[in-house]
């Protein structure tokens, strides 16, 4: 593996707070490089631009001059103005030198360039060995006619004192650069620990927090940005977990209570009958252990039933159903009883759905208002905007409307005694709801006109 992998690999495997800071510097180095670039570029070219101007306007005096009074002692006019920085000839048309603003200059010619009368032409050279130093020279040419004849102004300024400048500055740049790096490396490293620190702190917290405990709650940053969210969506998350894990205890606690008393009272029936299994009491005995064994079986399998449904492995064998036959079935069962009135308005509604689990469903919301029904139990069936709906109202005290949700949870029973003396369990209403999510319907519970329960049941049409 590469170098540069390996420095990839290690950076993904560091901190935030590592990732975080060198990011910072990486970003801050490149826009550093960048910006000294482009300062550096600004910079000649200003340097350079003001050299120009200079050349061009001195080249310009001395073109007026020639123009006007020609070269006949030129030179020593051009000795006394010209800057050390500057050398200035005047050549003519065949390229001799007819004045120079210095004795070194009036052997070579400085450049090539002729211009046109009236213009100018610019080029930046090198050492010139004729002048004796090192220096960098930007050549500054224009054309100017006199007496009929074209004369080239020559203008050579010394661009060392720019050039060293810039170079100058770079020295500057390149002892300061890695200098505000180690700056910014240190101050995002400081900002990025400030900034997480709130979420070190959640973490510790979290990881102090026992699955025997979750009474604890994260500290909530007094801000709002997305750390103070975090903690909030925390804390959410361990109410959640706390109430999950009071519902699970409760459920064990519930369970083992209803598994324990029918085992129970098998036993109690098996220690009482054991010296002599024969007549009346036997037989008081039998019914008594039968009823009691049915309860402990039923509860069994709804419990197993919840536990497919939480592992979404609901068995399902699907069909067309006619809702209407297996509502008039428990019809015919509750009225074979002397206790209620029952009440049906029963129409031709078919589903499509496991007639089986259908029928569980029925049967658990009818022995519900059956028990919770003084004197009458109304069940109908019809069709209502594409779906089926299906009724069931009993005339009893009815259900508080803070209560009509919770009664679907497991083991959730209103009237804790007559549910215990009647052989419920508070399954049925959660069985019904994960029947109803396996057939994409719904079920709602809502005041009886008699002053009880409606339950609806929507389902939807083939």
């Amino acid at each position: 593996m590469s170098p540069i992998r390996n420095a990839i690999s290690r950076l993904r495997r560091a901190s935030v707070r590592s990732r975080s800071t060198a990011a910072a510097v990486v970003v801050v180095a490149i826009a550093m490089a960048l910006g000294a670039a482009v300062l550096l570029l600004l910079l000649q070219r200003a340097l350079i631009t003001t050299v120009s101007d200079a050349a061009d306007g001195r080249a310009a005096d001395v073109s007026s001059q020639v123009a006007e009074d020609g070269v006949t002692a030129l030179s020593t006019d051009l000795a006394k103005t010209t800057r050390a920085t500057q050398i200035i000839q005047v050549l003519d048309s065949s390229g001799r030198i007819v004045a120079a603003s210095s004795a070194r200059a009036e052997t070579t010619a400085l450049t090539q360039l002729r211009p046109a009368a009236d213009t100018i032409q610019r080029a930046e050279v090198g050492e010139m060995p004729l002048l004796d130093d090192d220096h960098d020279y930007l050549v500054v040419a224009r054309g100017v006619e006199y007496a009929g004849q074209t004369y080239t102004v020559v203008v050579a300024s010394s661009i060392q004192t720019q050039r060293d400048t810039v170079a100058t500055v770079t020295q500057y740049l390149a002892i300061g650069f890695p200098v505000l790096l180690l700056v910014v490396g240190a101050a995002g490293w400081m900002l990025t620990g400030r900034a997480l620190g709130p979420v070190e702190r959640i973490r510790k917290r979290v990881q102090g927090i026992e699955s025997s405990d979750l009474t604890e709650r994260v500290p909530v940053p007094p801000t709002d940005d997305e750390i103070a969210r975090l903690a909030a969506t925390m804390n959410e998350m361990l109410d959640r977990l706390q109430a999950g894990q009071a519902t699970q205890r409760r459920f064990v606690a519930d369970a083992s209570h209803e598994l324990r008393s029918p085992l129970s009272t098998v036993a109690a029936g098996l220690d009482v009958i054991a010296p002599s299994a024969r007549g009346q009491a036997w037989e008081d005995l039998h019914q008594l252990m039968r009823g009691e064994a049915e309860r402990m079986r039923r509860l069994v399998e709804n419990l197993l039933l919840l536990a497919k449904a939480d592992d979404a492995a609901l068995p399902m064998q699907r069909a067309e159903v006619d809702l209407d036959d297996l509502v008039d079935t428990e019809v015919l069962r509750l009225r074979s009883g002397d206790r209620l009135k029952v009440v049906a308005d029963v129409q031709p509604v078919r589903v499509h759905g496991d007639p089986l689990r259908l029928g569980q469903l029925i049967r658990n919301l009818v022995e519900n208002a059956a028990l919770a029904a003084h004197t009458t139990v109304r069940l109908s069936t019809t069709e209502r905007d594409g779906c089926a709906v299906l009724t069931i109202e009993d005339d009893g005290d009815g259900i508080p409307e803070a209560d009509r949700r919770r009664v679907f949870e497991r083991f959730v029973r209103l009237d804790a005694s007559r549910a215990r003396s009647s052989g419920g369990s508070g399954l049925g209403l959660s069985i019904v709801q994960e029947i109803i999510k396996a057939h994409d319907g719904t079920v709602t519970l809502t005041a009886a006109p008699a002053g009880g329960t409606t339950a609806t049941v929507t389902l939807p049409l083939p």
